[in-house]
């Protein structure tokens, strides 16, 4: 399986987990490949919207360019989004992190196991779920 694939397969897994988790999500088209494609996700809730980039690997650092986190974080200035990292580390799962908890290696920022481990979140812990949530018009709905 290609790199590309492999990283279709992540975001297509993330794109899941957030609509199983009632928020509203779409992957953007050429995301990695276009130029101006600088983020993998675009995501939504009540009460937050997000800009997702999306990361999958088997080893223990993600390095991620600095010309590419810069676009990412205009992009998500631009639209008023929440920048989020979403790293998926073989058998450990997802983690999510804001852009500031990545680590400066000089020309690039990485995500490595401890970063992960210390500042990392999962899902449910970032976007602070619980079984209660508003609807559109902001009335209570009970959500399992």
């Amino acid at each position: 399986m290609s790199n590309k694939s492999k990283g279709s397969k992540a975001e297509r897994e993330l794109l899941q987990m957030f609509v199983d988790n009632h928020f509203r999500a779409v992957r953007v088209a050429g995301s990695g490949v276009m130029e101006n494609s600088d983020c993998d996700l675009l995501v939504g809730k009540v009460g937050g919207k997000y800009a997702i980039e999306a990361k999958s690997t088997k080893k223990t650092s993600k390095y991620i360019t600095k010309e590419q986190m810069n676009n990412f974080m205009v992009f998500s200035e631009i639209f008023g989004l929440e920048p989020v990292i979403a790293i998926r580390i073989n058998r450990l799962g997802w983690f999510f992190l804001k852009p500031s908890d990545l680590e400066d290696s000089g020309k690039n920022w990485v995500a490595n196991l401890e970063i992960v481990r210390t500042k990392g979140k999962r899902f449910a812990q970032f976007f602070n779920l619980n079984n209660i949530d508003k609807d559109i018009d902001g009335d209570l709905l009970n959500i399992p």
